[in-house]
């Protein structure tokens, strides 16, 4: 039994009363040398939830009947809820007097003050801080005279910080800093902080940027340790590094991707067999042949978990050396790869395959937009850049149609939601915002990707050995019916309780090329739940998948990097029960460190849209658009223009009427007028004013 469990037994004797960490140690016999690691033990338990300090210093356990642990969500208002670790319990509504000097992010301990009543929502109050979130915060320099404030960019922190004079170090009125918390917020008393960093004026080129990767803490330089494993790397392959590897470097390989890719995870290649199937092959990166477990590049790369790419620069898991040299499958040119050959037949299934560790020698870097004209409209451009491939290409969309049309059966959901293409002048400034083109070439490439990654976690959940899967659960019964009420507004209806992904499907195809397809589908995916990173297999409900993982991209993806280390190890027959026995113990935790990774980068790269959006729509002020209702709400709607942008149109600026949000029809009414907005409406639009600090649009209806 470990000695976490021991406490945990030890404190849940009935007799067992709040003791000091120092009584604590006496009872375990603790050692004086060994009272650190022990005091760590109770400390990472207290941050777990698990075990609570009282004012007095005291640990006891969370009596889960009235505390609950979890993630505080602030609000500028002041006000919060705690979204409680557990994900059976519901958020708990924390008014501002009941903060307790608690901050937006903060992992904290909610006294129930107040039970779910019919109608009416929990309450709490914050008893306790377990880890602050909020050491370091981004946001602009107000200079003051005497002393500064800074005015936060996250919103959800409700207070302004103070900088005491010694503290501005020569930060100037308008500034985007960064600012280190020296004294947390207490009852009417503002936190305080010091300038650490200067980012430059927001008029600066790439500082608006800069702040939202400083915003969520996002890594930008290596280590000069990583940096050295990096350089140390060969640039070219040697004879060993070719050994117990499949040749593949005849066979027709090639990459297609956008035409600003600079790292090439993926290779393609296809022939017709005698039988009439497919063979189709998917040729990775071997990123784990660099990058060796538990070496600084690999402790690097799993603290990033995943490369961010916010619009003009990428944030790389790995440093260039790996990421667009020995490890991207540039053309004409051995590179080292893991490959999953596959025999496909006339109705999609894959009848037979084999994972081999190979070297390819890709014979051309294909564009999407080059291969889709010649797909699309039989380009005489395009097919002339092509000729060395057309055949190929041809086999290839063949097969696309059959996989796709094998997912489409069995009830796998395609959201065709736009999405944004922000284009930026060489000074970062916005110059078009449009919606971003999927097409055939690139729906290729998902299909094969998507089959890959089905069939290798298919394999290795039969060989019952660890692994990571990419799994999304069932959605909550609840929400999916609050999505059936919100459809019905639109003549739309879910059948039956239990919701199969083919339900959903099939409304996705009724909507499509309809006004509310966009907002309709925004709508439904906020319904499901995020797809995340698991130890533990189990189903991908919106591809209708019983197996699914990440294995095509380990480049940009620590998740696909790992399976790649479990794979190489399986086929060579060196998992032994030692190794087994450790991915078993470290799988979990990686699982959730990835996850947790991932979702940051979406944040971020969504806060930067925002941010470019915002930046874009303020020099069009005055201008008018055509827009559709997207949502609406106690305070007003919001309208989608065509080109993926959203605004408020607040009640305060529809001065035509007094309207109210009639919340059970879903509709927005004019008391005099009885005039009513409705979601999917075509409204006419006048931009009225764009807050960049606030990432807002607002707008006015004509």
């Amino acid at each position: 039994m470990s000695i976490r469990e021991n406490i945990l037994e030890f404190m849940e004797n009935r007799e067992y009363k709040p003791m000091l960490r120092e009584e604590l140690a006496i009872e375990f016999g603790i050692e004086k040398s060994d009272s650190k690691a022990f005091f760590k033990i109770l400390e990472s338990m207290e941050k777990e939830g698990i075990i609570i300090r009282n004012n007095k210093e005291k640990y006891g356990l969370i009596n889960s009947d009235y505390l609950v642990v979890g993630k505080l969500q602030g609000n500028e208002k002041g006000f919060g809820f705690v979204i409680p670790s557990d994900k059976t319990k519901d958020d708990i509504f924390i008014p501002a007097e009941n903060m307790n000097s608690a901050m937006n992010g903060d992992i904290v301990v909610a006294n129930l003050t107040r039970r779910q009543e019919s109608g009416r929502r929990q309450e709490g109050e914050i008893v306790r801080i377990l880890e602050r979130a909020n050491d370091t915060i981004i946001g602009t320099f107000e200079d003051n005279g005497n002393f500064g404030f800074l005015i936060p960019d996250e919103h959800r922190i409700a207070y302004d910080i103070f900088i005491p004079k010694a503290g501005t170090g020569g930060a100037k009125n308008g500034q985007k800093v960064v600012v280190e918390v020296t004294r947390w917020p207490e009852l009417r008393r503002n936190p305080e902080g010091k300038v650490v960093e200067i980012l430059g004026f927001l008029s600066d080129k790439g500082t608006d940027i800069l702040s939202v990767i400083r915003q969520f803490k996002l890594p930008e330089e290596f280590s000069p340790k990583v940096q050295q494993q990096a350089d140390m790397v060969e640039e070219e392959l040697t004879q060993r590094d070719l050994e117990g590897r499949e040749d593949l470097r005849e066979l027709t390989t090639f990459t297609i991707d956008g035409a600003d890719a600079k790292d090439f995870d993926d290779a393609v290649s296809i022939e017709y067999l005698d039988n009439g199937n497919y063979m189709l092959g998917v040729h990775i990166a071997d990123v784990s042949h660099y990058v060796k477990q538990n070496s600084a590049l690999d402790k690097e790369a799993l603290l990033r978990g995943n490369s961010v790419y916010l619009i003009d620069r990428v944030i790389p898991m790995l440093p260039k050396e790996l990421s667009n040299g020995i490890c991207s499958l540039n053309p004409n040119v051995d590179r080292l790869t893991l490959t999953v050959f596959m025999e496909i037949d006339k109705k999609g299934t894959v009848v037979n395959h084999r994972i081999v560790e190979s070297v390819i020698k890709s014979k051309q870097r294909l564009i999407y937009d080059d291969v889709s004209d010649y797909l699309e409209n039989d380009d005489p451009k395009a097919k002339e850049k092509l000729k060395d491939i057309l055949d190929e290409l041809k086999k290839m969309h063949e097969l696309m149609l059959i996989l796709n049309k094998k997912r489409d059966k069995r009830g796998s959901i395609d959201f065709e939601f736009p999405e944004t293409y922000i284009e930026l002048d060489e000074n970062g400034k916005p110059i078009d915002v449009r919606v971003a083109e999927r097409r055939v070439a690139n729906r290729m490439i998902e299909e094969f990707m998507l089959v890959t990654n089905e069939t290798v976690a298919e394999e290795f959940h039969w060989a019952e050995i660890p692994f990571l899967y990419r799994v999304h659960e069932e959605p909550n019964a609840e929400k999916l019916q609050d999505f059936a009420k919100f459809i019905h507004n639109f003549g739309y209806s879910l059948k039956g309780k239990e919701i199969h992904p083919k339900e959903l499907q099939l409304l996705t195809k009724e909507i499509k090329g309809k006004k509310e397809e966009s907002v309709i589908s925004t709508l439904l995916l906020r319904s499901l739940k995020k797809a995340v990173y698991s130890s533990e297999s189990g189903i991908h409900f919106g591809l209708a998948a019983k197996y699914y993982s990440h294995f095509t991209s380990p480049i940009r993806r620590y998740p696909d990097l790992v399976i790649h280390r479990i794979i190489k190890d399986y086929l060579k027959g060196k998992l032994s029960s030692d190794k087994i026995n450790r991915w078993e113990k470290i799988l979990p935790e990686i699982a959730d460190h990835t996850s947790m990774t991932e979702r940051r980068a979406d944040d971020a790269e969504r806060e930067v849209d925002d941010l470019k959006k915002a930046q874009y729509m303020s020099e069009r002020i005055g201008e008018e658009y055509t827009g559709m209702v997207s949502s609406v709400t106690n305070f007003g709607l919001f309208v989608q223009l065509a080109n993926t942008i959203e605004g408020l149109v607040h009640f305060n600026n529809m001065d035509d009427d007094f309207y109210r949000f009639d919340e059970e029809n879903y509709y927005i009414i004019g008391e005099r007028t009885n005039r009513i907005y409705r979601i999917g409406d075509e409204v006419r639009i006048e931009v009225i004013s764009a807050d960049i600090g606030k990432r807002t649009i607002d707008f006015r209806l004509i």
